[in-house]
């Protein structure tokens, strides 16, 4: 999803929209103040802690702890390997 703004001037909207977007393509608009400031009902807050309630709690065996760590350091080794490789490039997209 994009995300525009726009400014409200002479009760008109002033806005830039992307390129790619057709005409004639429909969109919908919501003032920002007020979608920033909507609460929860209370039975949106109930069901959604009744939702979090529901959820089991994440636990790792000591097996799959020290298998998930060692795939971390093994990505951590590939970024490091290929890091002289992307910052060369960067540097020199910006020559």
């Amino acid at each position: 999803m994009t995300t525009i703004k726009a400014t409200v001037k002479d009760r008109r909207l002033e806005l830039q929209v992307p390129a790619d977007w057709p005409d004639g393509i429909e969109v919908e608009i919501h003032p920002f103040q007020e979608a920033l400031g909507e609460a929860m009902s209370p039975a949106e807050i109930a069901r959604t802690l009744a939702a979090m309630d529901r959820i089991e709690p994440f636990e790792m065996t000591e097996a799959e702890r020290v298998e998930w760590e060692a795939q971390r350091q093994a990505q951590k080794d590939r970024e490091k390997a290929q890091f002289a490789a992307q910052a060369d490039k960067l540097r020199r997209m910006w020559e």
